[in-house]
């Protein structure tokens, strides 16, 4: 599903109408307890968590000009999308949010790489998204990114 905004919340606003309050919710959480140093965009056709040029100068590898993407919130065909690239670059990380998903939601999480798919509004686990959200700093993320980049 491709949504045309100009910002997160015109986004938001042309998503389903029984997502908004989930999607209003996530993106406040997200927007709480993510680090300094990430920086709320569109990015990919989707709200994004980056670390600027101001930050990370050389960009994202694959496409320079972009900034550094880190985390992403979106309405998909069947589900609500949480895009997070430390659950990718970090065995730990992804171990951590399985577990603590199967915990909270009493089932295994439907993930894809990078992908938590949110197909039920009424099981997201807002609070562990925002902790997820937290976990790496934009140092962090910069340092796990350039490690896993040199392994290619």
């Amino acid at each position: 599903m491709k949504i045309e905004a100009s910002s997160p919340a015109e986004y938001i606003s042309h998503a389903p109408s029984e997502r908004h309050d989930a999607l209003n919710k996530l993106r406040q959480l997200i927007r709480d307890n993510i680090p300094e140093g990430f920086e709320e965009t569109l990015s990919y056709g989707m709200i994004g968590y980056v670390v600027p040029h101001s930050v990370y100068p050389p960009g994202y590898h694959c496409t320079p000009e972009l900034p550094l993407p880190y985390m992403n919130l979106a309405s998909q065909k069947n589900f609500i999308g949480v895009y997070h690239s430390g659950i990718y670059a970090d065995k730990d990380l992804h171990d951590w949010f399985s577990s603590e998903y199967k915990k909270r939601v009493g089932k295994k999480a439907d993930m894809g790489k990078s992908c938590i798919r949110l197909k039920k509004l009424d099981e997201i686990p807002f609070e562990l998204i925002g902790e997820l959200a937290a976990k790496i700093s934009a140092k962090e993320w910069i340092e796990l990114y350039e490690k896993n980049i040199r392994k290619e």
